[in-house]
């Protein structure tokens, strides 16, 4: 296990780390359309379909991708308040299933949940693009703050993990751990800020365009975006629990499946451009 792991984390690199330092945002692009395809197929089985009906709901996500594309949101004609929406949409939606548990996921019309996924994933898509053409040092600001989220909970849960966060959704999931990626996020923001000032990047990342509205607005951005994090891992286990599913898929080795990577993101980056655009 440990060894695909390392395998498939390593094909991954290979393959996203010339579209994210590469100038023009195209090739990212193109990169996550196709993992954003398998998780609009992947969210089809997760929601009872076979084959061929997860295949379609991966082609209408992809039709909403290249339709934005074709008419360049990501540079400058995206629906005004669009993140807005987007954020106060997975605010009150992710608190309401997290409340309401796994049982209450299963009595939504299928065609809502089909609806809500594919437009989840669609909003992250172009989210990721719009902040590949703002930077690669402000792209890259948003997902570590993901992956900063996940590393230091998973390292502080099993080191002082006592309170469950939500034992019924994801019972590995601690209130220890939530704090502890917290604090390695706000780390990270403080020195992220300083080599943003000492050295010359392409742009200014996530954390210097916070702390322009003053630290305390950063500190309240960051542990928001960071628990927003934690409820789109929650709102993906969720969705799998009541599926009987323990991945997503097999679609990459060791890990599971595309959402089972990516379902942190969903909400963390239309969330953190609707703050980076409110200062």
């Amino acid at each position: 296990m440990l060894k695909q792991r390392v395998i498939t984390a390593l094909v991954l690199l290979a393959l996203l780390l010339p579209a994210l330092l590469a100038r023009d945002a195209e090739p990212l692009a193109g990169l996550t359309l196709v993992l954003i395809a398998a998780g609009a197929w992947e969210w089809g089985r997760l929601n009872g379909f076979a084959m061929r009906g997860s295949l379609r709901v991966a082609a209408v996500c992809v039709t909403l991708c290249l339709y934005a594309w074709s008419a360049r949101w990501a540079y400058d004609q995206a629906p005004a308040h669009i993140w807005n929406i987007t954020g106060a949409a997975w605010v009150l939606v992710a608190a309401w299933l997290i409340r309401h548990g796994v049982e209450r996921w299963a009595t939504i019309a299928r065609w809502l949940r089909l609806v809500v996924g594919v437009l989840a994933l669609w909003l992250t898509w172009v989210a990721m693009y719009q902040a590949k053409v703002v930077g690669i040092n402000f792209l890259l600001s948003l997902l570590l703050l993901v992956w900063m989220a996940d590393i230091a909970a998973y390292f502080s849960g099993r080191a002082f993990g006592r309170r469950k966060l939500a034992p019924a959704i994801s019972p590995g999931k601690s209130w220890e751990g939530v704090w502890g990626g917290m604090v390695g996020v706000l780390l990270m923001a403080c020195i992220w800020i300083w080599v943003d000032t000492h050295y010359a990047v392409d742009s200014l990342s996530l954390y210097s365009r916070l702390q322009s509205k003053g630290w305390a607005f950063l500190v309240l951005a960051t542990v928001f975006l960071t628990l927003m994090s934690v409820a789109g891992d929650l709102v993906e286990s969720l969705v799998k629990r009541s599926a009987g599913m323990k991945d997503s898929s097999q679609l990459l080795p060791g890990h599971g499946g595309v959402l089972d990577r990516v379902d942190a993101l969903l909400p963390a980056l239309p969330l953190a451009l609707m703050l980076a655009q409110s200062v």
